[in-house]
C-alpha cells in the first residue's frame, strides 16, 4: 500500500515549498550586494594603455567611508612616484573622498617623449578602477589634475564620460613649449640676468628645438579638450605661480570652457603649486623626504577644494564664478612666425656656417698656396675659428639650459649669465675679424690664387650669415 502522508507532513511540505518559491523569487528581483568597503587604504593594480599593469594606493576616509565620491590624482612631469601626491591623497581622504593615487608609466613616458593621450588614457584607467571599488559612488568619480596634469586631465575627461567633475592646479592654458619658455624666462629674471638671452630662449630657439623634436609634445593645444567639457570644473592657480602664467592661463581656460555652466576660477594667496611661498620660489614650512614636495599648504588651498567639492557631493554645483586675476611679472610668448626664425632657414643657416667655417679651417692647412699666405694664416683663419666657436657654442648653451630648466645658467655677471657674456664678447670679437677680412679681402683679391680666392670670398659671405643668425639669437644685443 502507498504510503499516505499525514497531515503535519502535508504543512511542512507546503512551508517548505513556500520558501523556495520566495527564495527563488527574492534571487529574481534583487541584485548582489556590493562588498564592504574597509576603512584606510589598500593596494591596487589596474591595466594601463597597451596592457601595461599599473600600481596604486586607494586611500579611503577613515570615518564616512560608506557612498562618498571617489577622485584620481593625476601628478605632473617627470617619473611621477604616487608619493608626491601622497599629501593631497591624504587630505582628499579627510574630506570624505575615496581616492586613488598611481605610479606614472616610464614605458613610453621619458624625457625625450611623451604622449598625452597616452596618459588621459592610463588616468581613464584609475577612474574606472575606482568607480568599481566598494563604498563609492559610481557616478561621482572626478579628476584632480597638476601641472602637466593640467593638460592631461581635461584630455582624459573630454574622452569619457565616467568622469562627473575635474580639479586643476596650475593648469597652462598653453602650449607646453611657450609655457616652458615662459617658466625659463622666470628663472633667468629670478636669478638676476637681464640681459636678451630670455628673448632667444623664448623666440628662435624655441623654434629650432621644436623642429629638431627635442621637446616632447611641444605644440599640444589644451582648448580642444576643454571646449568639449560640460562638467563642474575647478580651476586653481597660485598668484605666485611661475612655472606657468596663472593670469593668462585662467583667462584662456575660462573662454574655453564658456559653454560649461560649473566654472569655478580661484587664486590662491602666497601660493605656488598649492604649497606657501613668499614669492614663487622658496617653499614656506615643513620639509619632507623625497619625493613629497616641501612647504606647507597654502592658505586656502584645501578649503577651496573641499568646499566646491561639497557641493558637487550634493548634487549643487556652483554656477560660474571667477576671481580677479592677479597681476603678472611678465606676459608669455609665442615663439613666433618670422621667416628669420624659422626652422628651415635657421637649420640652413646653421649647416652653411658650420660647413663653410670648418672647411675654411681645413683647406688653409691643406692646401700649400693659402697655408703660406699671410691673409689666411691670421684674420681669417680666426673669423673661422671663433665663428664656428660661437655658433656651436650658443646653441649648446640654450640647450642645456632648457635641459635642465636653467640650472645650468652659471654666475651671473653684469646681470647677465657668464657664458652668455661670454659668448656676446666672443661674437663681437668675431664681427671684427668679419670686417677685417671683407677689407682684406678686398685689398688682396688681385694677388691671391684662384682657390684662395674663391675660399675667403666663401668665408666672408658666409660670415654675414652669421651676423643675421647672431643678431636673430641677440647676440650683439645689450
Amino acid at each position: 500500500m502507498p504510503i499516505q502522508p499525514t497531515a503535519g507532513a502535508g504543512r511542512a511540505l507546503l512551508v517548505c515549498a513556500l520558501t523556495a518559491l520566495l527564495g527563488g523569487l527574492s534571487f529574481l528581483t534583487t541584485t548582489p550586494a556590493r562588498a564592504t568597503p574597509t576603512p584606510g587604504e589598500h593596494e591596487v593594480t589596474f591595466t594601463g594603455v597597451q596592457g601595461l599593469s599599473l600600481h596604486g594606493t586607494v586611500i579611503t576616509p577613515t570615518t564616512t567611508y560608506f557612498d562618498t565620491p571617489g577622485i584620481v590624482l593625476v601628478g605632473g612631469s617627470g617619473p611621477g612616484p604616487r608619493q608626491e601626491y601622497r599629501r593631497e591623497a591624504e587630505a582628499f581622504a579627510a574630506m570624505g573622498i575615496t581616492t586613488l593615487i598611481y605610479d606614472k608609466r616610464t614605458d613610453g613616458y621619458s624625457i625625450s617623449h611623451r604622449d598625452l593621450g597616452l596618459l588621459a588614457d592610463d588616468a581613464l584607467s584609475a577612474v574606472r578602477v575606482l568607480r568599481e571599488t566598494p563604498g563609492v559612488r559610481p557616478n561621482q568619480v572626478g579628476l584632480w589634475g597638476f601641472s602637466e596634469g593640467g593638460w592631461v586631465a581635461p584630455l582624459a575627461a573630454a574622452r569619457s564620460n565616467d568622469v562627473a567633475f575635474l580639479i586643476t592646479l596650475g593648469a597652462s592654458g598653453f602650449t607646453p613649449l611657450r609655457t616652458q619658455t615662459w617658466n625659463l624666462a622666470n628663472q633667468l629674471r629670478h636669478k638676476g640676468d637681464s640681459s636678451p638671452l630670455a628673448t632667444t630662449v623664448s623666440g628662435p630657439a624655441a623654434r629650432l628645438i621644436d623642429a629638431a623634436g627635442l621637446f616632447p609634445a611641444a605644440d599640444f593645444d589644451p582648448l580642444p579638450a576643454l571646449r568639449s567639457l560640460r562638467i563642474p570644473v575647478l580651476g586653481l592657480w597660485g598668484r605666485h605661480d611661475v612655472q606657468e602664467p596663472p593670469a593668462e592661463s585662467a583667462a584662456v581656460v575660462r573662454a574655453a570652457l564658456a559653454a560649461d555652466p560649473s566654472v569655478t576660477i580661484r587664486f590662491l594667496d602666497g601660493a605656488h603649486n598649492g604649497r606657501a611661498t613668499t614669492n614663487g620660489f622658496d617653499r614656506v614650512g615643513q620639509s619632507y623626504e623625497s619625493p613629497i614636495p616641501p612647504g606647507d599648504f597654502a592658505p586656502g588651498y584645501l578649503d577651496a577644494m573641499s568646499t566646491w567639492l561639497r557641493q558637487i557631493a550634493d548634487g549643487t554645483p556652483p554656477a560660474s564664478s571667477a576671481d580677479p586675476s592677479p597681476t603678472q611679472a611678465a606676459n608669455s610668448h609665442d615663439p613666433g612666425h618670422d621667416l628669420l626664425s624659422s626652422p628651415a632657414v635657421q637649420a640652413t643657416a646653421l649647416a652653411l656656417i658650420v660647413a663653410v667655417f670648418l672647411g675654411y679651417l681645413g683647406i688653409s692647412f691643406a692646401n700649400k698656396g693659402i697655408r703660406t699666405a699671410q691673409q689666411a694664416r691670421r684674420v681669417p683663419r680666426w673669423l673661422a675659428a671663433t665663428g664656428l666657436l660661437t655658433t656651436l657654442a650658443t646653441v649648446a648653451y640654450v640647450l642645456s639650459i632648457y635641459a635642465t630648466g636653467a640650472h645650468s645658467l652659471g654666475p651671473v655677471v653684469l646681470h647677465r649669465p657668464l657664458p652668455w657674456l661670454t659668448l656676446q664678447l666672443l661674437a663681437l670679437a668675431t664681427v671684427a675679424l668679419l670686417a677685417t677680412t671683407t677689407v682684406t679681402t678686398i685689398r688682396h683679391r688681385a694677388v691671391l690664387s684662384a682657390t684662395h680666392r674663391f675660399a675667403i670670398t666663401a668665408l666672408t659671405c658666409t660670415g654675414f650669415v652669421w651676423l643675421a643668425w647672431t643678431l636673430n639669437w641677440s647676440l650683439l644685443v645689450r
